[in-house]
Formats: C-alpha cells, structure tokens, sequence
C-alpha cells in the first residue's frame, strides 16, 4: 500500500482518468494498481486555486480493507438506561449502549423527524411557535433542519472517524469521510436520521416521542428515574441528559432541585447575509465561481476591546431560519441544503458575552447568562412588533449592514432568504451596547479580510443568539458523573461540553462507555 498526495486544479480533481494517469506517474506499481481517495480539501489562499488529495494506492491482486460495520446487541430485556432527548449526543449514545448490550430508554418532548416539518412550516409561513416541535427540538435535535456541518476541532476528544462511519452506516454519503468540511445538509439529514431510529428500535431500544421531561427522581444523591408530562414513571439508575442548548425548562428544573449548574461564557449577535456571488468572488479569486468548486465558505475573526468578534455557522448558499423555541423571542440561526445552491451566503457573526453584560441579572446566579439571553431574544420580537402593523410574530428586525456602520436607520431593506419576513429597525438601539458596538467595529475589520463585505445590500437580521448553552453542568473528569448525583450523566451542548453535531455525538459515546464501565467494569 502506498499514500499518495496530489495537488490539482479543481477541474482536474474532477477527471477520474487525469488523476489516475497522475497516480501511475507518482506510484511504484505501475499500471497493475487500485486507488481511492482518503482526503480532499481545497486550498484558496493563492489566486490559483487547488484541490489537495491523499489518495491510497494497492496493487491490483489485494482488496481495500472493508470498514468494520458496528455490531449491534439484542437489549430487549437488558438493564435500562435513560437517554433525555434524541439530538445528536443522545442518538449517538443510545447506540453505544446497544453496542455495549444496554437499553436505552429514550425520552424525547418533540416529534419524529418528519412530523417535525408540519411545524417548521407553521413557524415559516404561520408564524407560529409549538414550544416542543421547531428548530431545535424533536428528533435528531437542532442539527437536523439547519444544516448538518460535521466539521469539528475536538479531535482528542474522540474518534471523529468512527462518528462518521456509523453516519456513513445509516444512509449518509460516503464523502463524508473524505472532504476536510464534511456536511450532509438538511434535506438528506431526515433519511439519516430515520436509520438511526430504526436501529435503535430494531434492537431492542425504547423511543418515546412527545414525552417531556418533569422531573427527576433522586433518592439518597442517586438516580432512580423521571416523571413525564402525565406523571407517568420511567425507572432507570443511570440516566444521560441530552437535552441541548436550548431546553431551558431543564436548567430551570436543576435549579429549583438544587442540583449544581455553573454559568458558562457563551456569545451573542446577529445573522449577516451576502450574495453568495461576492464570498466565491473573494475567496476564489474570480470573476464567476468554477463548476468544479463548490460554493465557498469563510471563517472571521477580530478581537475589539478585549471581546472576540467572530463568524458562527457559516451556510454557503444556505437560508436564514427562524429558530424560536418559545412564542414571544426571535432567534436566527442558518442551514444549506447538500447542495448548497441557494443565491445567498449567511452567517452568525458574533461577540463574546462578558461578566459585566451579566450585572442585572445578577440576583438569578447560575441562571444569569440565561436570563441575559432570553432578554435580547424578547427585546427583539418586542422591537418587530413596535415597527410592524401585523400580529405576526416572526418576523425579525433588520438593518442593512452598511447603515449598521453608519449609525442610521434604513430606508428600505434589500431581499433576505429569512422567510418569515424582516423590518427594518435600528439595531444599536435594541441589541446590548456592548455586543453592538463590537459588532460594529468587528464589521468595519472584516472589510479588510473580504472586499465588499460592507456592500450596500448586505443585511444583518437578529438575534443569533444560542450559539452554545449559557449554562454549564458539572461532571467529574473521569467517572463523567455529576459530583453530586450518582448515576446522572450530564451531556452534550445543553450541558456545556459539545459545539456541534460531531462532537455532541463523540460525548453521547464517551458517556454510554462511562456507564458501561460502572456497571461491568
């Protein structure tokens, strides 16, 4: 076996017969050989733009070794675990415990994945808020219907691999484990999905849709179960809470049983949307962007004052969504499709939220960046409805980006793909001073870093606010427990410890292993 690298033009990447005419230069076999590539990334950073290759090479008579499928248990009648909420710490944890012969019993407040987009829909063109069914809640979690971006830094943290090989296992395109940004996108994300619930089912997991979590049943600081919405009783001694970022009845529920949370710094902004044309412009060096590349990406980053200004979930060709999880709050996020082939280009671009943005809201302890961010998200479905004669309740305030520079309000606002709609409303009287006078000056930095970026129809939309959970709850380095609670796994983004879908599904794992080891160890 050989390894081979390549650095290519993007229409030579493309040409099956090039690259194999490339290989038998490079490669001691010869012509008698196989191929295929390992990575691939595009390389930007001079006007000419490249395609990097790793590509492994073998001689025609040996095979590629085949990916290990993962073996799945019959858990039927196995020692129940519970798994709170199907996002993707959940979903992945639930299938480490099968693999590792343990049941999970799983607790999820919203919907399968396609009754979800029965409610999407009531929030796109209705305007209506179902505070157990919308962007973030149901199953496969918040990923799911804005965007599915696998790319993540958190390496030592797990086996990023294996993560994409169990996705590759239920439906996801091989691609995955070759493109150095690896994304699926949301229009595939359901049929992935789909194939990890019916594992789970087939071998013996419990899923219970429309099941709220109410409360946890502790005796003598140990585990012993939870009670639904109807009060009926759900019996495990060991229970994984992946709840996510944005289930705030759950924090409130820790805090009132006195159970330990810590804040946890977090950041918060606004959506900025470009024509894609002028971001491929910029970052591919061209006039119109090759057929062979696909739509480009960026990453910002400035430090104002002490407070990082930064881009958050970049969406190539994408759409900007109305994430409320809760009528009376506007919240943005963003997604593309796997194509990504939508006219713009947007992103949260964001500040870091500081202890003096905190002081009001002082008195609520561990709960006062959650207060601080419910308050902006109030703010700013209260400034839509000052500005609008409508009782929609979606639509978003809006400015464009160069009269957010300007300090002026706009006169009218250029086309946005947030569908609910936007009016026009000035920002720096609505936003925290101290978010928006950084975004400010991060803007004005970050025409520097792409031409154009303050063009005239660039438009920023609030809030992009739920960025990462405001809140942390603690767990011992080792065992993954929380300190207090024997048998209680605090998990994923909700509990402060993912940023993402790939590394919300590496702790779901780290913690269904946690368990086994305390059960036979």
């Amino acid at each position: 076996m050989q390894t081979i690298e390549l650095s290519v033009s993007p229409k030579e990447a493309d040409d099956y017969d090039f690259l194999e005419h490339q290989i038998g230069l490079k490669s001691a076999l010869n012509k008698n050989f196989k191929w295929k590539i390992l990575k691939r990334s595009i390389d930007a950073r001079k006007r000419q733009v490249k395609v990097n290759l790793k590509i492994t090479v073998i001689d025609n008579n040996e095979e590629f070794e085949t990916p290990i499928s993962t073996t799945y248990q019959n858990v039927k009648n196995a020692k129940p675990v519970l798994v709170i909420g199907f996002g993707p710490a959940g979903m992945f944890a639930a299938l480490k415990l099968i693999e590792l012969g343990l049941k999970p019993i799983i607790i999820e407040r919203g919907k399968d994945v396609r009754s979800r987009r029965r409610d999407l829909a009531a929030i796109t063109k209705e305007q209506i808020v179902n505070p157990n069914s919308n962007y973030c809640f149901g199953e496969g979690g918040a990923g799911t219907y804005s965007d599915g971006k696998l790319y993540t830094r958190s390496k030592k943290r797990g086996d990023v691999n294996e993560i994409l090989r169990v996705l590759v296992e239920h439906g996801a395109p091989e691609d995955i484990r070759v493109d150095a940004h690896p994304h699926i996108g949301t229009n595939k994300l359901p049929n992935v999905v789909t194939s990890i619930r019916e594992t789970i089912l087939q071998h013996g997991g419990e899923i219970n849709f429309e099941t709220q979590l109410k409360d946890i049943i502790i005796e003598d600081n140990h585990i012993k179960g939870i009670t639904d919405q109807h009060n009926s009783l759900f019996k495990a001694e060991q229970l994984i809470l992946a709840t996510g970022h944005s289930a705030r009845d759950i924090f409130y529920l820790l805090d009132e049983k006195n159970i330990k949370i810590e804040n946890k710094p977090f950041a918060l902004g606004v959506r900025v949307e470009h024509p894609q044309l002028l971001i491929d412009q910029n970052q591919y060096h061209c006039e119109v962007r090759s057929e062979y590349l696909p739509p480009s990406s960026y990453k910002l980053v400035q430090q104002v004052k002490g407070r990082g200004v930064f881009s958050f979930c970049m969406c190539p060709g994408g759409i900007i969504a109305p994430c409320a999880t809760a009528p009376g709050e506007i919240v943005t996020n963003g997604w593309s499709p796997s194509k990504r082939n939508n006219p713009f280009a947007n992103s949260g671009i964001v500040v870091t939220v500081e202890p003096e943005d905190l002081k009001e809201f002082e008195e609520y302890g561990a709960l006062a960046g959650l207060k601080f961010q419910e308050s902006v998200e109030q703010k700013m479905f209260e400034a839509a409805q000052n500005n609008t004669d409508t009782n929609f309740g979606q639509i978003a305030p809006a400015q464009r980006l160069i009269d957010f520079i300007r300090n002026r309000k706009s006169i009218d606002l250029p086309e946005c793909s947030y569908r609910p709609g936007v009016i026009s409303t000035s920002l720096h009287e609505v936003l925290p001073k101290s978010i928006s006078k950084a975004l400010q000056e991060g803007f004005k930095s970050f025409e520097n870093k792409i031409k154009g970026f303050l063009m005239k129809d660039a438009i920023i939309v609030a809030v992009e606010s739920r960025t990462s959970s405001p809140i942390t709850i603690p767990r011992d380095r080792e065992t993954l427990e929380h300190p207090d609670i024997k048998g209680f796994y605090p998990c994923g983004e909700g509990a402060g410890y993912a940023g993402g879908i790939v590394s919300a599904a590496i702790d779901g794992q780290k913690c269904a292993n946690a368990i086994h080891q305390t059960i036979q160890p």
